[in-house]
C-alpha cells in the first residue's frame, strides 16, 4: 500500500524516472502528417442572428406552449437531437464487459492506494437539483422527462446558481449578500430552449441536449452554450460564407424556422449545416436579459465544452462517434459581452480524441496574445488503442484582425504515467451495481471537463482529469498539475492517481481554488455500491501526487440504474467567485424506486482559504 506519508521527494523522483524510461520506448500516438493535419484553414461564420432579449423571468409566459410541445415531440420521436447518443437500444447492442488489463510498472507507481491522512472535508451546502421529482416554480408547464445521460453542467455566480441538465435547466438562491439561504429554486424547470424564446429559428424551436453552462468571472456573465444536432434543411453549400451580420439568414439558415433534417448516417460526408447557439448574460444576474447569437456550422457539433478565455470563448467540439476528427470554435467574446455583431472561426483537427480547451478560474488573466492550450488524452478507441503515455497539447492562437493567422500549433506530447482506459472508453460495459447485470457507462477514452487555467502570482497552472484502469482492478481518479513555461508550454508538476481500494471512481471534474489547493469531484460505486457522487482533494502544499484529505461524501447512492448504461455524459466543479474558495460540485444519484435519477449540488472548501486573502 502506498500510503501519504511515504510519498517522500525520493520516490516521486523514481516514479518519474520509470515514467520517462517507459516514454522513451513507447510509439507515439500522433502521427506526423497528424501533425500537420492539426494546421487546418480556419472557417470564419457570422453570427446570422443576434438579438437582446427580454429579462430571462419575463420570457417564461413567452412561447410556453410552443416549446413545451416541441419538447415533447423531440422526445417522442427522438428527432430533435437531444442527444446524439441517446439511441440507447442501438449503443447497447455489441457492448461487453472488457477485460482487465494489465497496469505496468511505471503506472501503478503513482496510485493512491489508501485514502488521504487529513480529515474528510465538510459539505457546506447540499440540496437536490434537477432530477425525479424536481419541483420549482415552472413545475407542471410542460413534460419534466429527464433523460439519459444527464450531461450535468453547473454554473455559479455571486448570488446564483445556473444547472442544465440535457434539456432543462434552473436557478436557484445562492446565500450571500442578496439571499439569506441557498438553494431556493428560482427559475425553473424549463427547457434550455426557452432561453432563446422570441429569438426565431433552431435557437428557439430545437430543445437539444448537450447545452452546457459557464460563470466568466473575468465579466461577472453567464454563458450558455446550445448545439444543434439536427441538419438544417434546404441549405446550400457554403452559404454561411455570404451571411452579413445582424441581416437576415436566408431559407435553411439557423435564423428561419424549419423542420429538422435527418439525423446524419455517415459522420464522414458533411450533412450539415447545423448550428450553435450562445446566450451571454447582460449583467450578473441570470434572471436578466441576454445577447443571443445563432452562428452556423459545417460540422456535426457534439459534445461542446466552453472555456473562458480572455480572447475568446473557445468551443471544442466532437464531429461524431465515428470519426477520429474535432472542431475547435472561438466566438468573439469581446463583441459578444457587448451585443455586437460578431463571429466564430472555427479549425478542424484530425486523429485527436476529445478535446478539452483551458477555461479560467480567478480574476487573474494570462498576458496578452497568450495562447488558449487546449489538452487530450491519448490513445484512439476507434482503433482499439487503449492506452498510452502521454498528455498531447496544442497551442491555439486565434486573430480577430487577421482570421487567416489563426491556427492550431501541435500536437505536442507531454510523457506522464501509463494508463489505459477505464473499461476500454466510452459506451461500454463498466461499472457493476448492486442487484442488476446492467453495468454503467464510463467514458473513459477522454478528459473530462474542466480543463482549468489558474494564475496565482508569477505562476501559471492547468489542472486535468480523466478515469483509468487501476491495479486493484476497480477504476480510478487520475489527475494533473501541469505548469506553464517561458515558453507557454504545460510541463507536469504533478500527478497521481485515485485509488484507495479496489472499487470504482469516474467521471471526475477538477479545479484549483485562488491559494492552489485541488479539489476532483467524481462518482463512486461498485458491486455493493450503489452510484453516487464524491469529492476528495490536497492542499497546495502537500506531498506531491495525493489527494491527503479522506474522501467526502456528497450523495450516497441507494439505488441501482437498471434501464441503461448511460450514467452522466459529465458532471462539473466550479469554484465560487465570491470568494475564489468554495468548490461546488453536481452529480448524479437514484433514490429507492424512482424511474429516473437525480441530481445532488454541493460546496466544499480547504482550510485556509479565506475571503480576505
Amino acid at each position: 500500500m502506498i500510503r501519504p506519508s511515504a510519498f517522500s521527494k525520493s520516490t516521486v523522483l523514481l516514479a518519474i524516472f520509470a515514467i520517462v524510461a517507459f516514454s522513451l520506448n513507447a510509439s507515439k500516438s500522433f502521427s506526423h502528417e497528424q501533425r500537420r493535419a492539426s494546421n487546418t484553414s480556419v472557417i470564419i461564420h457570422r453570427a446570422l442572428h443576434f438579438d437582446v432579449s427580454a429579462p430571462l423571468a419575463s420570457l417564461r409566459a413567452a412561447d410556453r406552449g410552443p416549446l413545451a410541445t416541441q419538447s415533447f415531440h423531440c422526445e417522442s420521436a427522438n428527432g430533435c437531437g437531444l442527444s446524439p447518443d441517446s439511441d440507447d437500444d442501438t449503443q447497447e447492442q455489441n457492448v461487453s464487459v472488457p477485460p482487465a488489463p494489465e497496469i505496468s510498472a511505471a503506472g501503478a507507481a503513482v496510485e493512491q492506494t489508501s485514502q488521504g491522512q487529513r480529515p474528510a472535508l465538510d459539505v457546506l451546502d447540499s440540496f437536490d437539483g434537477l432530477g425525479a421529482g424536481f419541483k420549482g416554480p415552472q413545475s407542471g408547464h410542460g413534460p419534466e422527462f429527464f433523460r439519459n445521460p444527464s450531461d450535468n453542467s453547473l454554473a455559479v455566480g455571486p448570488n446564483h446558481i445556473m444547472q442544465i441538465v440535457n434539456s432543462r435547466f434552473a436557478v436557484y438562491t445562492k446565500k450571500g449578500a442578496r439571499y439569506s439561504s441557498t438553494g431556493t429554486v428560482l427559475y425553473g424547470p424549463v427547457p434550455t430552449n426557452e432561453i432563446f424564446a422570441g429569438f426565431g429559428g433552431v435557437c428557439q424551436e430545437r430543445d437539444n441536449g448537450d447545452a452546457v453552462v459557464r460563470y466568466d468571472q473575468l465579466a461577472d456573465r453567464w454563458l450558455v452554450v446550445m448545439p444543434i444536432f439536427s441538419p438544417i434543411p434546404a441549405a446550400n453549400a457554403g452559404t454561411h460564407t455570404r451571411a452579413h451580420a445582424g441581416e437576415p439568414a436566408k431559407p435553411g439558415h439557423a435564423s428561419v424556422p424549419g423542420q429538422p433534417g435527418a439525423p446524419p448516417s455517415d459522420f464522414t460526408q458533411p450533412q450539415g449545416p447545423y448550428a450553435m447557439c450562445y446566450a451571454v448574460s447582460t449583467t450578473s444576474d441570470p434572471l436578466g436579459k441576454y445577447y443571443r447569437y445563432a452562428f452556423e456550422r459545417t460540422l456535426f457539433p457534439d459534445y461542446p465544452r466552453p472555456a473562458v478565455w480572455p480572447d475568446g470563448y473557445y468551443v471544442p467540439t466532437s464531429s461524431g462517434d465515428t470519426v477520429i476528427q474535432k472542431h475547435v470554435c472561438i466566438a468573439d467574446r469581446a463583441k459578444m459581452l457587448k451585443g455586437l455583431p460578431a463571429t466564430e472561426q472555427c479549425l478542424t483537427i484530425d486523429g485527436v480524441n476529445f478535446l478539452n480547451s483551458s477555461d479560467i478560474d480567478g480574476k487573474a488573466t494570462p498576458p496578452n496574445g497568450a495562447p488558449n492550450i487546449t489538452m487530450a488524452a491519448g490513445g484512439t478507441q476507434l482503433k482499439k488503442i487503449f492506452q498510452d503515455d502521454g498528455i498531447y497539447y496544442w497551442k491555439v492562437y486565434v486573430d480577430w484582425r487577421h482570421p487567416a493567422k489563426t491556427r492550431a500549433v501541435g500536437p505536442t506530447k507531454i510523457a506522464v504515467a501509463p494508463y489505459h482506459y477505464l473499461c476500454d472508453g466510452q459506451l461500454s460495459d463498466c461499472v457493476p451495481q448492486p442487484g442488476t447485470e446492467q453495468r454503467l457507462d464510463s467514458q473513459g477514452d477522454k478528459l473530462m471537463q474542466r480543463l482549468v487555467y489558474r494564475r496565482i502570482g508569477d505562476q501559471e497552472f492547468i489542472v486535468a482529469a480523466h478515469s483509468i484502469a487501476t491495479k486493484a482492478g476497480g477504476g480510478g481518479v487520475r489527475w494533473y498539475e501541469f505548469r506553464l513555461n517561458e515558453n507557454r508550454d504545460p510541463v507536469l508538476d504533478q500527478q497521481g492517481t485515485y485509488a484507495p481500494d479496489g472499487l470504482y471512481r469516474w467521471m471526475p471534474s477538477i479545479a484549483m481554488d485562488k491559494l492552489g489547493d485541488i479539489g476532483v469531484g467524481y462518482s463512486f460505486g461498485g458491486p455493493a455500491d450503489f452510484p453516487g457522487q464524491r469529492f476528495a482533494a490536497r492542499l497546495a502544499s502537500d506531498p506531491l501526487g495525493v489527494l491527503t484529505f479522506h474522501e467526502s461524501v456528497l450523495a450516497e447512492g441507494q439505488a441501482s440504474q437498471k434501464n441503461t448504461l448511460r450514467w452522466e455524459d459529465y458532471a462539473t466543479t466550479a469554484i465560487d467567485p465570491s470568494d475564489d474558495c468554495t468548490f461546488w460540485y453536481v452529480g448524479d444519484y437514484l433514490k429507492p424506486g424512482s424511474p429516473a435519477y437525480s441530481t445532488r449540488i454541493g460546496s466544499f472548501r480547504l482550510p485556509g482559504c479565506t475571503t480576505g486573502q
